[in-house]
């Protein structure tokens, strides 16, 4: 006997919304005026039968091409762990970034004396499950940019500068947990998500349509 549709967890409801609203706009089913608007109402509803209705004129079902290409760009990167397993970013009167397609080490030492720093762990290769950055930040900047699904444990402290924690710490638990420690003096440290989940999901709909779309060779 299959569990009422109010029984089950709203989240596992409204992903499944999802899944199916982007996988019928890749193929052409719906435009995309009414993907982004179905799209809005699926992240907003809290109402479970208001969300499977967003979807129940849709036909097409995902297949399982489609679960493995999500899970791979919805996952966090992990990859064999390096020898290097400490490093240290030391920025004074200058500016360094870290991005794209990086290999986060264990722990992370960071320097900044008026200069500005930006770790995004966007698109980075994880190889640990915990990491631990320590800042040191006066009179500075620092940027911290960190996806979807990683969890954020905020342990800093200010002196007259300003710590800011955007980032939910909700992931799954197999997700990897980045833990920042350290000082910020007459300086400000700012962690936040570069791209919300819904332009996740736009921007993945799109990949989809295109390859689905583009001439076969």
């Amino acid at each position: 006997m299959s569990v009422k549709l109010e029984d089950r967890p709203i989240e596992q409801v409204r992903e499944e919304t999802v899944d199916k609203l982007i996988f019928n706009y890749s193929r052409g089913v719906i435009s995309s005026e009414a993907f982004e608007r179905r799209l809005d109402e699926a992240m907003a509803s809290s109402s479970h039968q208001e969300i499977v209705d967003l979807a129940a004129d849709l036909e097409m079902d995902v297949d399982p091409r489609y679960e493995s290409t999500k899970e791979f760009q919805f996952t966090p990167n992990y990859g064999p762990a390096p020898e290097e397993e400490v490093s240290r970013i030391n920025c004074i009167l200058g500016s360094s970034e870290r991005s794209g397609q990086w290999h986060v080490p264990k722990k992370l030492k960071v320097l900044n004396v008026l200069g500005s720093v930006e770790l995004d762990f966007t698109d980075a290769i994880f190889h640990h499950q915990t990491i631990t950055i320590e800042v040191m930040s006066v009179l500075s900047s620092d940027e911290i940019y960190v996806p979807e699904g990683v969890n954020v444990v905020c342990k800093t402290f200010d002196f007259l500068g300003s710590v800011e924690n955007k980032c939910p710490s909700i992931a799954h638990r197999q997700a990897p947990t980045i833990v920042i420690e350290g000082t910020s003096i007459l300086g400000s440290i700012e962690i936040k998500i570069k791209r919300t989940i819904k332009e996740k999901f736009m921007a993945f709909a799109e990949q989809l349509k295109s390859a689905f779309n583009s001439p076969k060779q």
